[in-house]
């Protein structure tokens, strides 16, 4: 997986600005691990989208999401998280190469 948009600090635990003209970055080993929202942390984070391609755009199935589209991930961040939707930060599964 790769992140669009901005990079991975591991000193800070979060996300942060990319360096100049790199655009995709490996994204940090993640677990998904199932519970229930009412036992969520509470940290400022991002909702960033995950997709499958760089494409962004799929087609969109009777549930009302489109196919490209896989989840959203909380990722921390110290910035507000306008911040990165503004940069269009996304994961991306797989890149075009």
């Amino acid at each position: 997986m790769y992140l669009e948009g901005t990079k991975w600090n591991k000193v800070m635990g979060s996300l942060d600005e990319s360096d100049p003209k790199i655009l995709f970055t490996r994204c940090p080993m993640m677990m998904f691990v199932p519970c229930k929202t009412t036992d969520f942390k509470v940290f400022q984070n991002y909702e960033c989208p995950i997709y499958k391609t760089s494409e962004r755009k799929g087609v969109l199935m009777t549930t009302g999401h489109s196919t490209n589209f896989v989840l959203l991930m909380r990722m921390p961040c110290k910035q507000d998280p306008s911040h990165w939707i503004i940069r269009g930060t996304a994961i991306i599964m797989g890149l075009d190469d």
